[in-house]
């Protein structure tokens, strides 16, 4: 796969694995929709309650019935009101039966759990859903970019894009020797960072990343792939 390829599949895949998560969950399927839903969504009994229906409404690009759906089928997987990281690597697991995904769901499990709480609430799952699946392409990219900085320092370094692409290896079960594995992402990351790295200070920051990005014809029809998946 040349860069311009590992740039597309580096940030579709962010996309890509909101489409499994909510396959699991059932939320891509029609449901029945009654004013019930509203009532769960305010007085559920679960140990964490969400935020009302309004508000989630106004702070997502969701509309009523959609925010319905996805909360029935939330509330269906995790009666709980919440996602702990065992059970969200248990998820993507399933996906990737030929590999290994513990270590990019631990990625992608903090991006979402930006509190630190140690669990992802149905709010955090929505509002970060609405940015993948319908926010602005600034908006995906700076998600995008909040997964690969790992430790949130606002800059993104080899060291942090090695460990995600190792995993995006892992969880794909694409090489069977860690030392080829290990190869083959640097590899990549040394080609980001030439194209991406634009005043070479060795990190790259969110401006060259979401520049880097937009002039990318690749990049950007990537971002439009899951737009209508629910």
């Amino acid at each position: 796969m040349d860069i311009q390829g590992m740039e597309v599949f580096a940030v579709a895949v962010v996309i890509l694995m909101f489409v499994m998560v909510l396959k699991q969950f059932g939320m891509t399927e029609a449901q029945s929709l009654d004013d019930s839903a509203d009532r769960d969504l305010e007085l559920s009994m679960v140990r964490h309650q969400p935020k009302g229906l309004e508000q989630l409404q106004a702070q997502t690009k969701f509309t009523r019935k959609e925010l319905q759906s996805l909360y029935r089928g939330f509330k269906n997987e995790c009666p709980s009101g919440l996602v702990d990281e065992e059970t969200f690597k248990s998820i993507y697991s399933q996906f990737f039966p030929q590999g290994d995904a513990t270590t990019y769901a631990h990625f992608l499990f903090n991006a979402f759990d930006m509190d630190r709480h140690g669990s992802i609430r149905f709010e955090d799952f929505v509002i970060g859903l609405s940015v993948l699946l319908r926010g602005s392409v600034t908006e995906k990219l700076r998600w995008a970019f909040s997964l690969y900085d790992i430790n949130k320092d606002g800059t993104i370094t080899r060291e942090e894009m090695l460990a995600i692409m190792k995993s995006i290896y892992d969880m794909m079960g694409m090489y069977t020797f860690p030392y080829v594995r290990d190869a083959a992402a640097f590899e990549h990351v040394e080609k980001f960072f030439q194209k991406m790295d634009r005043n070479r200070d060795g990190v790259v920051t969110i401006d060259e990343f979401i520049e880097t990005c937009q002039k990318d014809k690749n990049i950007m029809s990537s971002m439009q792939l899951f737009e209508n998946v629910i």
